[in-house]
């Protein structure tokens, strides 16, 4: 193995689209807790992402927000580097496969967070299709990869749903 991990998550519940222009929808309380029992989860399993690809969208961007703040409180916990990406608020599982070719090699654990149908539809490629019926918010799978972020692709790596 390579040691390279690849955390596909889900946004958190958020708001009904009612009035708001999705990219702007917030999450809900719910969704807020969610964003921390994931933080939690991956913290208990010894997941601590060194890069983030987050969606631009203002969910994804506080379920991101709820997850880092838990994990921030581990002792060893070194803040990652994040890119607030727009292509990954509209991606296909192709194009966010793109984005995830072009991380640094050095980076051990990657954080994508993003939208459905796109996570589900990677997460399944790596997991099986049990991902694509219950992907729902704040869902995240954990990918050992056995190539380098270049060659990322489904095929490449095992998964896991977490939650």
């Amino acid at each position: 193995m390579n040691g390279r991990t690849l955390l596909l998550l889900r946004h958190a519940k958020a708001e009904a689209g009612y009035g708001v222009i999705d990219h702007d929808r917030s999450l809900t309380d719910r969704g807020r807790s969610q964003a921390e029992a994931v933080g939690r989860l991956l913290a208990e399993q010894g997941y601590a992402p060194d890069h983030v690809i987050c969606s631009s969208a203002k969910r994804t961007r506080q379920t991101l927000d709820g997850v880092l703040g838990v994990l921030g409180g581990q002792e060893t916990f070194t803040a990652p580097e994040i890119d607030y990406s727009e292509p990954a608020y509209t991606a296909g599982v192709d194009s966010l496969v793109e984005l995830i070719t072009y991380v640094d090699p050095r980076v051990r654990t990657l954080l994508v967070v993003g939208h459905n149908p796109t996570i589900a539809q990677l997460a399944a490629s790596f997991v099986g299709n049990e991902a694509l019926v219950s992907y729902s918010p704040a869902t995240v799978s954990a990918v050992e990869l056995e190539v380098e972020w270049l060659y990322a692709a489904p095929g490449t790596g095992t998964g896991r749903l977490l939650n």
